[in-house]
């Protein structure tokens, strides 16, 4: 069992996640509605899309580029063949009455996903991901207790990713959710945008005593949070415990997280495959994909992480961890070649993205393409670094600046700031002589075999410069003066 996959209260957690990804077609699935955000209620509903008599459905070709596209990229069997499905079910924003879906032979067959949890590496195996038509959305509020529906959304395209139930804890959930949606990204095949509904995740969370066959599983839908997610998945395992320790039985059910109460609540009782009624969608042929189709979109893909995490590795002498971090994201790629280019320090450049540039977006909860830092400023920063100009501590006052906009040219804030390191050797030995003449007693003791008195020279002299000095010389010299 990995060691982020601790039981908790003696319990191991089973996780499995269903993610519904939007595509990024201007158009349906089955139909030409456009699938534009924002629109007035029922405005980008056709014919189709509301089931009238006589309308028939037609496959967009656009969405299935993009399922082929994600199979490549996971390693998948894109099926030579697959079928379209009704699966049939009755609730007001699904006006046919069924969402047609695939089911026994879906468009993309196994996969799997990799990701680091707390410097671990973990794979995910896949299930499968198949294409479907999006519901549409009831909406509850500005109604005066009644219910709207809006059918905008009817008939979008999604392919929805299912993996193994081979997830063990809430950190393990997110991380694998957080890889999926930068991949789809990375693709180009999803916006991403959670807010929008665009990437949702399910959750099918149980848990069992290890050795244990699997325990009864709960769904919780539609969570468009990461924080979310990490927050339903905590909840609902104590739920599940105490209720299996008051010697109570775990209903198969889905529920909804709401995250202003940090509660789980039980919405419908868990269906099953056969109650939905499966059966071969009659307006639909089956999916054929030829060998010639696959290869052309494998042709078009862009290049995936790993393939770029490996080339960063042999051409800039990364190591495998920085290069796995700098390519989370294309756009966090992009920023690290970029600044790279600049700055000809790889291996800073991705301390730097990793260190304060990630502490700036996560605590401001941005993106990298949102950085207020410019790869151009943080590459001309480190080469400052690299010639001796600013110091590590001087070069975090310069970024602070440059975030909070307080300047834009890294070479002016250094002169503003009077943060120019000093390296005249000259007058770095007569400082040190008067801080060695001053602290003899820390001398005697370094001398005695103290190694904490050297440090504390060093910051004697670090001091007396005012910060300006070169650490690396300070350290050289004052070994010098010391006979050490």
């Amino acid at each position: 069992m990995s060691k982020n996959s601790k039981l908790v209260r003696g319990y191991e957690v089973v996780i499995g996640l269903e993610n519904h990804v939007q595509l990024s077609t201007a158009s349906k699935i089955f139909s030409g509605s456009s699938t534009a955000f924002g629109a007035a209620p029922n405005t980008q509903a056709s014919a189709v899309d509301l089931a009238l008599p006589g309308t028939l459905p037609v496959l967009n070709r656009g969405a299935v580029e993009r399922a082929i596209r994600f199979g490549l990229a996971v390693g998948a069997k894109v099926a030579p063949l697959s079928i379209f499905a009704r699966k049939n079910y009755f609730y007001p924003d699904l006006p046919k009455g069924y969402q047609i879906s695939q089911y026994e032979i879906p468009v993309v067959q196994g996969g799997k996903i990799e990701f680091m949890v707390d410097g671990e590496r973990k794979v995910i195996n896949l299930t499968r991901a198949h294409l479907e038509e999006d519901a549409g959305k009831s909406l509850h509020e500005d109604y005066h207790g009644q219910s709207g529906i809006d059918l905008n959304r009817a008939g979008t395209p999604l392919l929805e990713i299912v993996s193994e139930p081979e997830i063990r804890s809430a950190a393990e959930a997110a991380e694998y959710a957080k890889t999926l949606h930068a991949l789809v990204m990375w693709l180009g095949i999803c916006d991403g945008n959670m807010q929008e509904g665009s990437f949702r995740c399910d959750v099918n969370v149980s848990v069992r005593k290890p050795g244990e066959p699997f325990g009864t599983r709960r769904e919780i839908k539609n969570l468009n949070s990461f924080r979310y997610l990490v927050d339903a998945v905590h909840y609902e395992v104590n739920w599940q415990i105490d209720r299996i320790e008051d010697g109570l039985d775990i209903q198969q059910a889905t529920v909804l997280y709401n995250p202003d109460t940090g509660e789980t609540r039980a919405m419908r009782t868990k269906e099953d495959a056969a109650d939905y009624r499966y059966f071969p969608d009659p307006d639909l042929p089956p999916l054929m994909i030829a060998p010639d189709w696959i290869e052309r979109v494998r042709g078009e893909m862009p290049e995936l992480p790993s393939v770029m995490a490996a080339r960063f590795q042999e051409a800039d002498g990364l190591p495998a961890y920085d290069a796995l971090m700098v390519t989370q994201s294309l756009a966090m790629a992009r920023f690290y070649e970029a600044a790279r280019e600049v700055s000809g320090a790889p291996k800073l450049v991705a301390n730097w993205l990793m260190g304060e540039v990630s502490r700036r977006l996560n605590a401001e909860e941005r993106e990298i393409d949102a950085a207020p830092v410019t790869p151009a400023q943080l590459g001309q920063l480190i080469r400052r670094i690299q010639d001796g100009t600013l110091s590590n501590n001087s070069a975090k006052q310069v970024f602070e600046a440059l975030w909070t906009g307080e300047g834009s040219d890294v070479d002016a804030l250094v002169e503003a700031k009077d943060l120019k390191q000093s390296n005249d050797t000259g007058e770095l030995e007569r400082i040190l002589d008067e801080v060695l003449a001053a602290n003899a007693r820390s001398v005697e003791e370094f001398r005695a075999g103290k190694e904490k008195a050297f440090n504390a020279l060093v910051g004697q002299a670090m001091k007396a410069t005012k910060g300006k000095a070169n650490p690396a010389a300070v350290n050289e010299l004052l070994k010098k003066k010391l006979g050490a």
